[in-house]
C-alpha cells in the first residue's frame, strides 16, 4: 500500500500477495499466541504450528523449537511457510516457537534476564506460555508429552530443558550444543556471562548439572565443528556416563557446526516419533538413499551468533 504521510490514508494499492495455491495444499498460517511472563506483566509471544490434517478432537504431543541466544529474537515476525517446523508437525505434532525473557529487541529489563544467567533461557516464561496454550486448547495440547530441539545455543537450551525443568520437558534433541559457557568461544560467551568466571558459569552449565537428567536426550555433535568445540558435547557425555545416565549420542564425521542435512533431520524426527508418539520409525537400511535435495531447515548459526557484534568474522 502507498499511504499519504500526513494522515496515513491509502493512495493506491501497489501489490497484493496471493496464497490461494498454498492454502489449497492444506497449509494454514501459524497461530500467533501471547501470554504473560513470570512477572505477570510482560507479554511473551510465540507461534503455534499444527499439522495440515489437524484433528480438533485429538491430543497432540508438543515440540518446541528453541534458540534462546540473547543476541537476538527468533520467533518469525514476517510471512513465511515455516517449512522446517511444518514438516515436523506433519508427523503428528504441534510445533511451537517462543521468545522468552532474556532475548533481545525488547526492553533492557527484558534483555537483562540473560546476564550471567544463560541457563535460564526464558524457561519460566516458556512454560507459562505452554500452559496458557493448553488452557485454551485442552483437547489438543498435550503437556504430558513435551519435546524440545535446538542447535548451537539452542542445543545448550534443549539439553538444559531436561536438566533444569524435568517436570515439564520430557524429550530433547540437542545439536552442536555449547553446553558449558567456559568451554565455548570467549567472544560470544563473555558478552552475556561476564568476567571473571564465577559460580554463575557452573550454575548454567549442562556439564555440571548432567546428573539431573531424567528425560530422553539425544546429543548430536559434528566432528569438525569450527564454531563450538565438539569437546563441549563430549564433556556432557562424560558427565552423563559418570552419573550412570542413559542417552543417545550421534557423531557426524566431517560435519561442521549445525550438522544439518537429511541424516541429522531424520535422526531428530525419528527420535521424536519414537519417544513422543511411541512408534518405531521405518527401517531406513532397507530403503534407497534419498536424493540430494538440499533440504536443511536449520538456520545459519554462525550468522546468528556473530551478528551484530562481529559482522566481519568469516565462517
Amino acid at each position: 500500500m502507498l499511504k499519504r504521510a500526513s494522515d496515513q490514508t491509502v493512495v493506491m494499492e501497489l501489490e497484493k500477495a496471493d496464497i490461494t495455491e498454498l492454502l489449497a495444499t492444506g497449509w494454514r498460517t501459524p497461530e500467533v499466541f501471547t501470554s504473560k511472563a513470570r512477572d505477570g506483566v510482560t507479554d511473551i509471544w510465540g507461534i503455534i504450528i499444527r499439522p495440515t490434517n489437524f484433528d480438533p478432537s485429538r491430543k497432540y504431543p508438543v515440540i518446541e523449537n528453541i534458540y534462546a541466544g540473547p543476541q537476538g529474537s527468533f520467533v518469525p515476525k514476517t510471512f513465511g511457510t515455516q517449512a522446517g517446523m511444518q514438516a515436523i508437525a506433519e508427523f503428528g505434532f504441534i510445533v511451537v516457537q517462543i521468545d522468552g525473557l532474556g532475548t533481545s529487541n525488547r526492553s533492557k529489563a527484558f534483555h537483562d534476564v540473560a546476564w550471567q544467567n544463560l541457563g535460564d533461557a526464558g524457561f519460566p516464561d516458556r512454560i507459562i506460555w505452554h500452559k496458557a496454550v493448553a488452557a485454551k486448547y485442552p483437547a489438543n495440547y498435550d503437556l504430558t508429552r513435551v519435546g524440545i530441539y535446538g542447535t548451537s545455543a539452542g542445543g545448550q537450551n534443549a539439553t538444559g530443558a531436561l536438566l533444569f525443568h524435568p517436570e515439564f520437558y520430557h524429550v530433547a534433541y540437542s545439536n552442536s550444543g555449547c553446553h558449558d559457557n567456559r568451554m565455548d568461544k570467549i567472544w560470544w560467551n563473555e558478552q552475556w556471562m561476564g568476567w571473571p568466571i564465577g559460580p554463575h558459569y557452573g550454575a548454567s552449565s549442562n556439564v555440571d548439572n548432567a546428573s539431573k537428567l531424567q528425560g530422553k536426550l539425544m546429543l548430536l555433535v559434528p566432528e569438525l565443528d569450527t564454531n563450538v568445540d565438539p569437546a563441549s558435547t563430549m564433556q556432557v557425555v562424560d558427565a552423563l556416563i559418570r552419573a550412570s545416565k542413559t542417552f543417545e549420542l550421534v557423531v557426524v564425521p566431517g560435519a561442521n557446526h549445525g550438522a544439518g542435512g537429511a541424516f541429522s533431520t531424520r535422526k531428530r524426527n525419528d527420535w521424536f516419533v519414537k519417544q513422543l508418539l511411541g512408534l518405531d520409525p521405518p527401517n531406513w537400511n532397507t530403503m534407497p538413499p534419498p536424493a540430494a535435495n538440499g533440504l536443511d531447515d536449520e538456520p545459519d548459526y554462525f550468522a546468528l551468533e556473530r551478528a551484530p557484534f562481529f559482522p566481519e568474522r568469516e565462517r
